[in-house]
């Protein structure tokens, strides 16, 4: 058993099917669906900061007095198909997905009797949106099923005035956010769970270790292999380190042994980005010993919208080309090469090979990797979805030059990314 002490809780270990994941889905989808503009703090962006953009688009849009809250019934999910979203993130590729059960605003996805009139059963779609999106993905794919849960409410009376006393008082802690978690854990057993939003107050006040300890021990996942992340651990304790500035997540301290080990890193909400773009984030995560964990913006009457739903395909079609170059595999000595720009290396150490990914094809027929010892007569190189192997030659004790196989755009394994398969090298 594990004790409520941070000593003991650190020693819990993270589980393997995480390492091995590499990739997932971050669904983003609340009350801020219906603004849908600037992001998922519209809220305190607009009444708190009062940003011009935000003010503006208010003034333009909506009638005087008209308040947050007010989103509330317009967040209607009529077109939500949980079906379809669970298919869409199976092609994608992903293993795991994590759905904003409640963000700042404190609006439940689900019917939570410690929300009232604020969550989906009560206002809006009438719907349990928790459920009915962990049922699919359950029943049609084989992903893990995370929730992310604010901790904080921008502006929940009960937190302003804990906050107000300098968080003496626990009034909030204890009759809305803990009772919530300990709702969402026990109703739908979520095998990644990530408390965010510590709202600038000790672990002490979230009973952070209590509550650890309890979901280790005695709650229904305890047996089971979970992940759990964010503000809930609080200061050095964090189970997945977070640096918004570089919206990346940073993995278990003790486990990498070094922060500059990526864990998770997330990408912008925008997905405006090209697919060769998203292919190199995940490259350069995955080499790293990270995840990827991308997000997607749902519209406020349940759709994935178009471009969402093409990247999410696109990373899923290069996956079922390339997939052995990402899941499950290692860190190598070098994460990039020091010679030719946009190649990341990882590692499948029980194949006994070393992944090279490359985001541009040369236009000479010829891809020079500074990295690779090779050994001559004895490492074969491969290029992932080409049957026969490459000819090289070495540069010295360091380095190999790989002719690439002369292909049509047809002929091509993929369209925005390829990867090479070493070994026998060092």
């Amino acid at each position: 058993r594990y004790e409520p002490t941070w000593g003991s809780l650190d020693a819990r270990p993270l589980p393997a099917w995480f390492d091995e994941a590499k990739f997932g889905v971050f669904i983003h989808w609340g009350v801020f669906s219906v603004p849908s503009f600037g992001s998922e703090w519209f809220w305190w962006y607009w009444q708190k900061e009062k940003r011009e953009p935000y003010v503006k688009f208010m003034e333009a849009n909506y009638p005087p007095g008209f308040s947050y809250e007010d989103f509330g019934p317009l967040f209607t999910a009529e077109f939500f198909d949980p079906n379809q979203w669970a298919d869409i993130l199976k092609a994608s590729g992903a293993k795991y997905v994590v759905l904003t059960s409640k963000h700042h605003e404190g609006f439940t996805l689900w019917g939570s009797k410690y929300s009232w009139n604020w969550n989906a059963v009560d206002v809006g779609p009438k719907r349990d949106l928790v459920s009915e999106l962990a049922t699919s993905v359950r029943n049609r794919t084989g992903l893990r099923f995370g929730l992310y849960h604010s901790l904080f409410e921008w502006f929940n009376p009960l937190f302003l005035e804990d906050a107000a006393n300098a968080f003496m008082t626990r009034k909030f802690p204890t009759s809305k956010s803990l009772p919530e978690l300990y709702e969402i854990v026990t109703k739908y057993q979520p095998e990644i769970i990530w408390s965010d939003g510590n709202g600038n107050a000790p672990d002490t006040y979230w009973n952070s270790t209590g509550f650890l300890a309890w979901l280790y021990n005695d709650s229904c996942l305890c047996a089971s292999q979970f992940m759990i992340s964010g503000g809930q651990c609080g200061c050095e304790h964090k189970y997945l380190w977070t640096s918004e500035g570089l919206l990346m997540f940073y993995r278990y301290l003790h486990k990498i042994g070094k922060a500059s080990s990526r864990g998770i890193k997330r990408a912008p909400l925008s997905f405006s980005k090209t697919e060769v773009a998203y292919i190199s984030q995940l490259a350069e995560t995955v080499s790293c010993g990270g995840n990827l964990l991308m997000n997607v913006g749902p519209t406020h009457d349940g759709r994935i919208s178009v471009v969402f739903e093409e990247r999410l395909r696109q990373m899923g079609a290069w996956l079922e080309v390339n997939g052995e170059a990402i899941y499950g595999t290692k860190p190598w000595r070098a994460q990039n090469d020091t010679f030719t720009p946009g190649v990341w290396y990882t590692c499948s150490p029980k194949e006994g090979k070393v992944n090279a990914i490359f985001l541009d094809w040369p236009v000479s027929g010829t891809l020079v990797l500074g990295e690779p010892q090779a050994k001559l007569g004895e490492t074969q190189v491969k290029l992932i979805g080409y049957e026969e192997l490459l000819k090289w030659i070495a540069l010295g004790e360091k380095g190999i030059i790989v002719a690439l196989p002369q292909l049509t755009p047809k002929q091509l394994p993929c369209h925005w990314g390829w990867t090479l398969q070493l070994t026998a090298i060092s």
